[in-house]
């Protein structure tokens, strides 16, 4: 059993609940291109390979600093960066709406990638200190799963309702940095950093050399970031290309497809606090298995269904639940027990980094070309083929759930055992 001691639960419930909105608003500004991008397309020229680089730019971005910010957030703390990356990714969402053809909507993306990408480890690594650890699947998995919720489930259905009352697309974006700029200030009054003495035993081994070489020490680390790669490769690729398909390929209109592609961000919130509250009782490596296993599955059938707005809502509800699910896994709790001591962030940033380069960025980019000369339909079977092999990749877990391992760690500063 966890032993409380002196552990704040006020300020673990006030922190999980601030930094889930917070993410929730790094995915409702990130993912708010896509179901405006058929109306963006018309009026700036542009065409689905393009759409796939928007999409892949931001993660990229993201993927690089997300890497980079990981050992910053671990010597100086958390709260500065979440302040200050979450005011620039506001404001930057809003200036997409002044961007005028794809050059500019391609450097406004790449920016904001970078503070969305430094926002990522820092508030992952601030909830999961903040959490006692039998907490720790569950808050990780809800803090994630506003990403989900908002970006993919919300953006849909606002972006869409908002374009019969504002005069365009443009204005769309120019309204949402307001509330990023509340929650920012909100951070900045409540959140606190971690004792001075953890912060500098974190920083005694937080060198270069010896940091990436106790990172990669357990298999899980390497594990996950093949994992993160298979499972990013499926649901960003669906993310980008959905909305579109449905207009364009299955002849929805804006308001049927924004019903159908909100199904990602209900079905992603429901699976990204269930699967790891769930992998807290049947352990981590049954949770991820079963849930590539199952989205393969519903992709398939997916692929293969007309334009039944109903039946196409369900279908993409569980391959969202699932896919989405497996990201809040992936890069919460099994980070964060395959984690060095004092290396949280690290740890978190370079398996959600090296996931968002290559599974968030270059696959949206090969999907795009896929769409552009063999047909938009042609996309879910490169997603199905990440999401299949995703199964094969978390047969290699080493099972760290402390229910399943039969203990639980007090907090994630403590050592870990290598596997």
């Amino acid at each position: 059993m966890d032993t409380p001691g002196k552990h704040d639960s006020a300020y673990e419930l006030k922190t999980v609940s601030l930094l889930a909105v917070g993410f929730g608003l790094v995915g409702l500004d990130r993912w708010m291109v896509a179901p405006l991008f058929p109306y963006m397309m018309r009026d700036l020229g542009l065409n689905f390979q393009q759409l796939g680089n928007l999409i892949g730019v931001l993660a990229v971005a993201w993927g690089a600093w997300a890497i980079a910010s990981g050992p910053i957030s671990d010597r100086i703390g958390r709260k500065k960066i979440l302040v200050w990356t979450m005011i620039a990714f506001s404001l930057l969402s809003s200036c997409s709406g002044l961007a005028t053809g794809f050059a500019s909507l391609m450097l406004i993306r790449g920016i904001m990638g970078i503070a969305e990408g430094a926002f990522t480890p820092a508030s992952v690594a601030a909830t999961s200190e903040a959490s006692l650890a039998s907490r720790r699947g569950f808050n990780l998995g809800f803090q994630m799963s506003m990403f989900s919720l908002l970006g993919l489930g919300v953006a849909p259905i606002l972006a869409t309702q908002l374009l019969r009352v504002m005069p365009s697309w443009h204005w769309v974006f120019m309204v949402s940095a307001v509330p990023g700029l509340i929650v920012a200030g909100l951070c900045a009054k409540i959140l606190r950093d971690r004792p001075r003495a953890a912060t500098l035993r974190a920083n005694s081994i937080n060198r270069p050399g010896a940091q990436w070489r106790s990172i990669f020490a357990n298999r899980n680390v390497v594990v996950a970031i093949a994992a993160m790669l298979c499972a990013m490769s499926g649901i960003f690729v669906i993310g980008a290309m959905v909305p579109t398909y449905l207009i364009t390929v299955l002849h929805l209109n804006a308001q049927s497809m924004g019903f159908v592609a909100s199904a990602l961000g209900f079905g992603g919130f429901i699976g990204s606090f269930s699967l790891s509250g769930i992998s807290d009782y049947v352990g981590r490596k049954v949770a991820a298995i079963g849930a590539f296993a199952v989205a393969a599955v519903l992709l398939f059938v997916f692929a293969r269904t007309g334009a039944d707005p109903a039946k196409l809502f369900a279908l993409l509800f569980g391959i969202s639940m699932c896919s989405i699910g497996l990201l809040s896994l992936l890069c919460g709790p099994i980070a964060t027990e395959a984690a060095p001591a004092g290396l949280v962030a690290s740890t978190i940033g370079l398996i959600s980094g090296i996931g968002e380069i290559f599974g968030g960025g270059v696959a949206p980019v090969i999907a795009g070309y896929v769409a552009q000369n063999f047909g938009l339909p042609h996309v879910f079977d490169f997603a199905m083929g990440g999401l299949a092999l995703g199964i094969f990749v978390v047969l290699m877990l080493v099972e760290t759930a402390p229910r399943r391992r039969g203990a639980v760690v007090l907090t994630t500063d403590e050592p870990r055992q290598a596997a």
